[in-house]
């Protein structure tokens, strides 16, 4: 349970970008019997009350489903990116924080979202994974809380340091190994999605 000196929890599930790479809608892909953005928002139902989709505004009667569903928070702020689907959100409830995730991690599932809102630190800006990649934040497998979300907005208009990731590497946040690192894998290409396929069917 979220104690009551905490921002509310909520998740956020990131669809919004134009997946050049892919060529086709990330969201819309089907590695489990459904639309990707449904396996994401039913995998982060079973640790959150409330399920955010951030979209487009174009996207969401265009064949994607998006209009069927209750919780649709469309690109309203002028920013590029993640940070709009983030800015958005945070516009609309700037008291909430945001278990943010990206549509493209087809391998995630609920260990990983249990420990980091286990873990999470509201004292702090943000409570991220590193990525076993790169080994720097992943900001779009984290818990954004409300200062965070403040200082992309302030990042964002002053025309800098728009990408989440470097707001989170100027902030003071906590970061998490995952013992799942492999469900942090984004699925971005062709070549991608087909070796996902592969694993998972």
């Amino acid at each position: 349970m979220i104690s009551a000196d905490k921002a509310p929890l909520k998740g956020l599930l990131l669809c919004g970008g134009y997946s050049t790479r892919m060529q086709e809608d990330k969201s819309s892909i089907d590695y489990y019997g459904m639309p990707q953005w449904q396996y994401m928002v039913q995998l982060l139902s079973t640790q959150l009350p409330e399920v955010y989709i951030s979209c487009r505004p174009d996207q969401i009667n265009t064949g994607t489903g998006f209009s069927s569903y209750p919780h649709l928070i469309p690109d309203a702020v002028d920013a590029s990116g993640p940070s709009a689907g983030l800015l958005s959100a945070h516009a609309l409830q700037p008291e909430t924080a945001w278990l943010v995730v990206a549509c493209d991690l087809p391998l995630l599932t609920a260990h990983s979202l249990a420990l980091l809102i286990a873990e999470r630190d509201s004292d702090k800006a943000a409570t991220s994974f590193i990525s076993p990649f790169n080994h720097l934040p992943e900001p779009l497998i984290a818990i954004w809380e409300p200062t965070a979300l403040a200082q992309l907005k302030i990042n964002a208009l002053e025309g800098q340091k728009q990408c989440p990731r470097k707001t989170l590497l100027s902030a003071d946040i906590k970061i998490l190994e995952n013992p799942w690192s492999d469900e942090q894998f984004n699925a971005n290409t062709p070549a991608e999605k087909s070796e996902i396929l592969n694993k998972i069917r």
